[in-house]
């Protein structure tokens, strides 16, 4: 017996991966395993970045010396000489340091890019080989702010640590040197020792402050959530009028992170201003005691000059510094969001080196097939049956019964708990997914199209179709006339989840698309009962030109529609009731004659879902 994989945790309860586990999850973006043309060299513009930014602090640590070589040969000591040499060296000096800046930022601009660009390229695929249990439980809005705030805080991740932490690391090591070889070794224990007190204040502050960031981005991604649901339920909101209801929820919400954002800012003015303190401190204490050295005469104007430009120079990034390490925590924390979600397992995965499926007739078998979403809750209990190539097996039963799971098994959305799925005797889960999915072709209940034209989203069910190939499938569905009288044609804009067009119109895009699709197995999930009966009738007649010659598996409320399917299997309970043709299970008086009776009686309850009909008629055999 197999079982089914354990349950895969919702992104929000996914473990929390440390400041160096994130870093980790980076690198291989920013250096790839292998550097070729193709990928843009990006180890090479690396190497150059990194020469560029050696070359740049190496300039600019150079321009106190020859700014204090001119100042001390411009003494009135000895103001006979221009010195010429020292001005034109710290002209240079300070250009290179700007240059090399520069190029440094032109050569790495693509690595950047590039990180973000493949990353986040991961995260979707990774999400798209997620289950659908992960996907009917994800909040949309939550889900999208977490990957976008991850995306830019790639970029500034990259850019920031690299362009700003290692130069300023660099440049406080080479100007601590200077000072103690050039000067004295109490200049550059006072330099460090600043540097080290300004680190660690920032470090212990930034970390106290990253819980209000945390916080913040919570309520933002809940409020974020809560205004995508109200969108994407628009008719709803109105049909209920609740649009107050649906803002003060938003604006609840939003009052929260208002006070998280406030929080933040007051943190932040602590920790400007005790940086503030600390590198006054430092400049304070080194330009006493340069003075004391010009006093003593130890000291000429020109060191006094350059030991004073050394701890400004320093003081610039280090100031900044406190802005790149809170940005570095707070990129780190939304991108820890983002990587969590490669974290999530999918539940259904291919087996190593498996083959794709061959289909010769489409049999589809069941054989003592059971399944629950829950362990503590079975849906389906030893299911068998076959649908022979070529022929029309029909579900039927009461919501819940389990019919639609049947549906999800075959496309594989999820693996069995005990028992086998076969097509052509291939068990599904010893081949691949694409496979499986690419030989099944399904008209749902509520066809959900793309917010694009009605040409993208036929076309979508094969890439690179031609317009032929797309005229063709519309005219075998009944759409292409319908199509063309529209004044954009197929270049028709069909809204958000297509609900510019009806519901019949939609469903028949949906058949276009399995026609176009070319899949030898039908599978038609309830296609039908959310239309009119007149639309209804016009629907059916198309599924049934569709599945002529093609294995087909029909779920169904509505019992007229599926009359004159070879075989109907009456699902009850998780297992199979009853089964055999209309005629047989009429004559058998059992569920499905009592609801068929039902549905005859009353004409003006053929819209209500055949579901409920069932289970009411179940109880009346019983």
């Amino acid at each position: 017996m197999r079982t089914a994989p354990a349950a895969t945790e919702h992104p929000d309860s996914a473990r929390k991966r440390t400041d160096w586990q994130v870093i980790k999850t980076l690198l291989p973006f920013l250096w790839p395993a292998k550097d070729v043309p193709e990928s843009g060299n990006i180890r090479m513009r690396v190497l150059v970045a990194m020469a560029c930014i050696f070359a740049a602090k190496g300039a600019i640590v150079l321009t106190p010396l020859f700014l204090q070589q001119a100042i001390d040969a411009l003494s009135p000591q000895d103001v006979a000489l221009i010195p010429l040499f020292a001005i034109v060296a710290y002209g240079v000096a300070r250009f290179l340091g700007l240059a090399f800046a520069q190029i440094r930022d032109a050569v790495f601009a693509k690595v950047g890019v590039r990180a973000v660009r493949r990353s986040a390229g991961a995260v979707l695929a990774h999400l798209h080989t997620l289950s659908l249990k992960f996907h009917l439980d994800r909040r949309t809005g939550a889900l999208t702010r977490s990957i976008e705030r991850g995306m830019v805080s790639i970029e500034s991740l990259v850019s920031i640590s690299l362009f700003n932490v290692l130069p300023t690391i660099l440049e406080v090591i080479l100007v601590g040197i200077i000072l103690w070889k050039v000067f004295s070794g109490w200049f550059a224990a006072v330099t460090v020792a600043t540097v080290l007190i300004y680190v660690t204040f920032t470090i212990v502050t930034t970390q106290w402050r990253m819980k209000f960031r945390r916080e913040s981005n919570n309520l933002d991604n809940r409020a974020n959530t809560r205004a995508v649901d109200s969108l994407l339920n628009y008719e709803t909101v109105k049909a209920f009028g609740n649009e107050a209801l649906e803002v003060s929820e938003y604006d609840r919400v939003m009052s929260q992170y208002e006070k998280a954002a406030v929080r933040t800012q007051a943190s932040l003015a602590i920790l400007n201003v005790g940086q503030a303190l600390i590198i006054s401190i430092g400049v304070g204490v080194l330009m006493i005691m340069a003075a004391k050295g010009k006093v003593a005469g130890a000291m000429t104007v020109g060191d006094f000059t350059a030991v004073n430009v050394y701890m400004l120079q320093l003081a610039q990034p280090l100031n900044f510094f406190g802005f790149v390490y809170r940005n570095i925590k707070q990129a780190l924390v939304d991108l820890e969001k983002m990587f969590e979600l490669l974290d999530v397992e999918p539940e259904v995965i291919d087996k190593p080196g498996a083959p794709a499926l061959t289909v010769a007739g489409g049999e589809v078998k069941f054989e003592h097939v059971s399944f629950g979403y829950d362990a503590r809750r079975q849906i389906l209990n030893d299911v068998s049956f076959t649908v022979a190539p070529g022929q029309m097996v029909a579900l039927v039963g009461a919501t819940g019964s389990g019919k639609s799971t049947i549906g999800r098994l075959l496309y594989r959305y999820y693996d069995v708990n005990a028992g086998r799925i076969s097509i052509d005797g291939q068990d599904i889960r010893d081949v691949t997914q694409d496979s499986v999915r690419r030989s099944i072709g399904i008209v749902p209940q509520d066809t959900v199209l793309f917010n694009d034209t009605i040409r993208y989203n036929l076309a979508y069910a094969k890439v690179g179709a031609t317009q032929d190939d797309i005229d063709q499938a519309a005219r075998l569905a009944h759409i292409h006339d319908f199509i063309k009288s529209l004044p954009d044609g197929y270049e028709t804009m069909v809204g958000e989840r297509g609900l510019k067009l009806s519901g019949g119109e939609k469903q028949r895009v949906a058949i276009a698309r399995v026609i176009l699709k070319g899949s030898p197995i039908l599978l038609f999930d309830e296609a039908t009962s959310a239309l009119d009966t007149h639309t209804e009738k016009e629907i059916q007649a198309n599924l049934r030109e569709v599945s002529v010659g093609r294995t087909t598996l029909v779920i169904a409320h509505r019992l007229s529609t599926i009359v004159d399917a070879d075989q109907i299997l009456v699902i009850d309970k998780g297992g199979i009731a009853e089964r055999g043709t209309h005629a047989q299970l009429i004559t058998a008086g059992g569920l499905y004659a009592s609801a068929w009776a039902k549905q005859q009686k009353s004409m003006a309850a053929a819209e209500e879902l055949a579901g409920d009909e069932f289970a009411i008629a179940a109880d009346a055999a019983e």
